[in-house]
């Protein structure tokens, strides 16, 4: 069968189902932009309240009603079981029923699916539609907790009784994870410590997918130090890096050739000449060289980013897949991992010296980030989810 000619060839509709989380929905609304550029239609699932600040007032949204859900532990196996008891698994419970809807009355040519919003999996097969999945987290891709036999068995449990509780027949099992035609993953192969060669075929590691997100900055008080820092710790995370910050500042107070951009409310408690905002302009800062190195909490926005622009990271992982991703980043020498909840002023000001100033970490960072460029990003997942929405099946 001839290949279908995409100037001609007449627009698809996606269906993206995200959860509420703003680490989720950031690169798939990347996606989702460069999507409708080709021409093509977009709507969403997921609880209005979350998703319509970020997305905006023209965003089709097929609303799923919102919950609270539990506190999840920090790291290791805990984390996961935490995340897939605490929210994945009565997130797919709850939003299930709004999905179902969603795809059959919206009927969309593909769906992607995030990896935590399984509802979206098992409401697509069961209506025969194709579905992709999203996986910006990097807790689900590869081996990151070093082949924990008691955790895979018990997930695989977990994922099978909500494939039978969707009505699905047994016979016809799918891991909701993982679409067998089609991974779109903002990642690379190192960062999912991976060898390229052994990249699955539907695998579409495209690296990061960059969104603009125009934030006011006051760029005049940007001084002529040697050295400039940008310390963000993430959206999901604010609540809890109030002690963090203030070791942060401690630390940078003992570096006087560094200035320091923290994305925090307010400036009280910062060294002089340090610019704090609630916002910052992330991607705007890297673009233009302001920032030489970046301390975060290893969310992969976050870390892609930085990457991406050759910026070396210390990284102060939070929860979820941040300690993975933290632990992959010094093992590739792009990064300098310290403890969140324990690490000292000092241990903090050594860790920010020694990226500024060891040009290894500049180099590592710059391999890993052309690695990323090399995926493509939005134009290449959009590419990738064309061609998997138009096959024939």
């Amino acid at each position: 069968m001839p290949a279908t000619d995409p100037t001609t060839a007449p627009p698809l509709r996606l269906l993206i189902v995200v959860p509420p989380l703003a680490g989720h929905l950031l690169p798939a609304r990347a996606l989702a932009r460069a999507w409708a550029a080709r021409g093509h239609e977009v709507a969403w699932v997921g609880p209005e309240a979350a998703l319509r600040p970020l997305l905006g007032p023209d965003a089709v949204v097929h609303p799923t009603g919102a919950r609270l859900f539990r506190e999840q532990a920090v790291g290791g196996a805990a984390a996961v079981r935490s995340l897939w008891e605490g929210f994945v698994v009565p997130h797919t419970r709850f939003t299930l029923g709004a999905v179902r809807r969603a795809v059959a009355g919206w009927r969309p040519d593909a769906v992607l699916v995030d990896q935590h919003s399984p509802a979206g999996a098992l409401a697509a097969h069961g209506a025969g539609v194709p579905w992709a999945t999203f996986a910006p987290s990097s807790l689900e891709v590869g081996d990151p907790l070093g082949g924990d036999g008691a955790l895979t068995a018990w997930r695989e449990e977990v994922l099978r009784g909500l494939w039978e509780r969707a009505g699905l027949p047994a016979a016809e099992y799918a891991d909701p994870r993982f679409s067998p035609g089609l991974v779109v993953a903002p990642t690379c192969a190192a960062l999912l410590g991976l060898d390229p060669a052994a990249v699955p075929a539907e695998y579409a590691l495209v690296g990061p997918l960059l969104d603009e997100r125009p934030e006011p900055f006051p760029w005049d008080r940007l001084l002529e130090r040697p050295h400039r820092v940008l310390v963000t710790m993430g959206t999901l995370s604010a609540e809890v890096a109030g002690g963090f910050l203030e070791r942060t500042s401690a630390a940078l107070a003992g570096l006087p050739d560094v200035q320091a951009v923290v994305a925090a409310p307010g400036e009280v408690g910062l060294p002089p000449g340090s610019i704090g905002r609630g916002r910052v302009p992330v991607l705007e800062l890297l673009e233009r060289g302001a920032v030489e190195a970046v301390l975060c909490h290893g969310g992969m926005n976050t870390v892609g980013e930085s990457l991406v622009h050759g910026r070396p990271l210390v990284v102060a992982p939070i929860r979820h897949d941040q300690p993975v991703t933290a632990g992959r980043l010094a093992a590739l020498g792009a990064a300098v991992r310290v403890d969140f909840a324990t690490a000292s002023s000092e241990q903090l000001r050594t860790a920010l010296r020694t990226v500024l100033e060891d040009p290894s970490y500049r180099r590592a960072a710059e391999l890993v980030g052309r690695q990323l460029r090399d995926g493509g990003g939005a134009v290449a997942a959009v590419a990738r989810l064309e061609r998997f929405a138009r096959a024939p099946r």
